[in-house]
């Protein structure tokens, strides 16, 4: 039987991580700021959705970040990759 080999995915930059994650705990505050995960006066998910609406919103805000964001993360890399070499 012959087993293919699946190439593993590629070891991240721990700077670019860092700052990939930094940049989705700022669109996270973002999107709490813009009333996202607001409770709705009707049809609303009652304290359930309170508790969890955080969950959703860190979630959206690390997929736009993996997704190119809006560009702070690659300015931060950036930053702390001359910061490292200085």
């Amino acid at each position: 039987m012959r087993m293919s080999h699946q190439a593993s995915p590629p070891q991240q930059d721990p700077l670019r991580k860092a700052a990939t994650q930094l940049e989705a705990t700022f669109l996270a505050e973002m999107l709490k700021s813009a009333g996202l995960g607001e409770s709705r006066e009707s049809f609303g998910g009652g304290s359930g959705e309170d508790q969890f609406s955080t969950f959703l919103i860190r979630a959206q805000a690390e997929q736009m970040a993996q997704a190119g964001g809006i560009g702070l993360a690659e300015s931060l890399y950036h930053s702390l990759k001359e910061a490292q070499n200085d």
